[in-house]
């Protein structure tokens, strides 16, 4: 597996490759004209004939503390998921599952939760709803008629976000999970049914204390996915 290291670095690649899954936040706010440069600059992002599909949602204070209070029940209690796009393949096939249980076992070597126990991989993944504590939390939609290059764009746009972010000292956590209750983002947004949750994205200052921002992930070499064609 290459890793972090194994890269030359300089000011731009830095800013891609400190990027990582923040699951622990600090609570500090995150000044107004901050959050605007970083949209700002994450519209950047190319789109087909420069449509820029993309719509977000940002979401704070007591906004945000009443949608986490009601996704953090939906998932309580067991409601079902109603995510409104496959975001995973139907049936998991190698190499893509072993890579996924390895960063979910990574994960959770870290945090100490050993196999077998549901209950605290239960509590860790309601950290999901609670936006790892992260005071700001964006909502990233499509107008439901856009097609599969419009998905394209956004999918540029919030690695925009993530990377403007890591410039601006800020750190993020991209969630499907986030997208799992579109009913309850919704009203609590007021985002019209024509539009699609594509994904959210918590947004703060990283807690350095907490062991689950230790976690580094691997990449595999260019060798398994790139051919060159001389």
């Amino acid at each position: 597996m290459d890793t972090i290291e194994q890269i030359p670095q300089n000011a731009a690649l830095a800013a891609i490759t400190s990027r990582k899954s923040i699951r622990g936040f600090l609570p500090d706010a995150i000044p107004a004209p901050l959050l605007h440069t970083l949209l700002k600059t994450a519209a950047r992002a190319p789109s087909g004939s420069n449509i820029q599909p993309w719509k977000v949602h940002v979401v704070s204070g007591q906004a945000r503390d009443a949608l986490s209070a009601a996704l953090l029940d939906a998932f309580q209690t067991g409601t079902p998921n109603q995510c409104e796009y496959q975001y995973y393949p139907k049936e998991w096939r190698e190499p893509y599952l072993a890579r996924r249980r390895e960063n979910g076992w990574s994960l959770y070597n870290i945090l100490g939760i050993q196999k077998g126990d549901k209950a605290a991989m239960q509590r860790q993944h309601a950290r999901n709803f609670e936006f790892f504590g992260a005071p700001v939390v964006l909502f990233v939609t499509l107008d439901n008629d856009m097609e599969q290059g419009s998905w394209l764009d956004a999918g540029m746009f919030i690695q925009n976000i993530m990377i403007a972010a890591r410039a601006l000292g800020l750190h993020t956590c991209p969630q499907v999970a986030l997208v799992n209750y579109p009913a309850i983002v919704k009203q609590h947004l007021s985002i019209p049914t024509g539009q699609t949750l594509v994904c959210g994205i918590s947004l703060g200052y990283e807690d350095t204390s907490n062991p689950a921002n230790t976690l580094v992930t691997t990449r595999v070499p260019l060798e398994e996915f790139v051919t060159f064609h001389a």
